[in-house]
């Protein structure tokens, strides 16, 4: 998707609140474009050209909006989805400078066969994602983390050792580990109750019983003194 340029078409929104039900009804999904420090543009789209633009776009690359003859470069900065539909019904853009660098967290994704494993070792992710900086053009989803070399206890993967596209900076800090090799914990095994435990009388029937018996001889005794 790098250095392909994505276009859509929004109209300005005239209805907010409540009654935003009803452009969706008619297959209209509201949203808004927030404008460095500038009032919001309230404005709305078809629903089925903004999930075509999600898809392609999602929060990582660059979307040219043109609202009333006017465009603005953007980023998807949230979107909100309909939970039993999982469609969406809210969006809101950032808009951005074609040549002024973004700050996004993208994800980690994990390939490679790792000796480590095949030893019965652990292996555990410390990070799903990093910070990088980068313009517009050269934003990316995801980067790549390479496995294949761990293979005893102590080896690490660091943010260091991953490749990144030219124009691409990672903010993160370079000593993190992203994968380490750990020995795999031990399950302890729940303890056994003791002997004797289960079916013994609480101490305090008998205390109760014992209470009985003296309340019983009160009462004996009280009655002779009646008598």
């Amino acid at each position: 998707m790098s250095g392909q340029e994505l276009t859509i078409k929004l109209e300005k929104r005239s209805v907010e609140g409540k009654q935003v039900r009803g452009l969706r009804r008619q297959g209209i999904v509201p949203a808004v474009i927030h404008d460095h420090g500038k009032p919001s543009i309230i404005v709305e789209g078809a629903f089925n050209e903004l999930t075509k633009a999600y898809h392609l776009a999602g929060k990582h690359h660059p979307l040219t909006a043109t609202v009333a003859g006017k465009k603005y470069v953007t980023l998807i900065k949230d979107v909100d989805f309909e939970p039993r539909k999982h469609t969406i019904r809210h969006i809101v853009f950032n808009a951005i400078k074609a040549d002024e660098k973004q700050k996004i967290e993208i994800a980690l994704e994990y390939e490679g066969d790792a000796e480590a494993e095949k030893a019965g070792l652990e292996i555990v992710h410390n990070l799903d994602s990093v910070e990088i900086e980068a313009l517009p053009k050269d934003l990316i989803d995801n980067l790549t983390v390479d496995i294949s070399g761990l293979a005893e206890i102590g080896d690490k993967v660091l943010v260091s050792d991953l490749k990144v596209p030219s124009g691409v900076e990672i903010l993160t800090e370079a000593d993190h580990p992203i994968a380490t090799v750990e020995e795999p914990k031990v399950q302890e095994e729940p303890e056994e109750p003791e002997e004797g435990a289960e079916g013994e009388e609480p101490e305090t029937g008998s205390e109760e019983g014992a209470g009985s018996a003296d309340d019983s001889s009160d009462s004996s005794e009280s009655k002779d003194k009646e008598d």
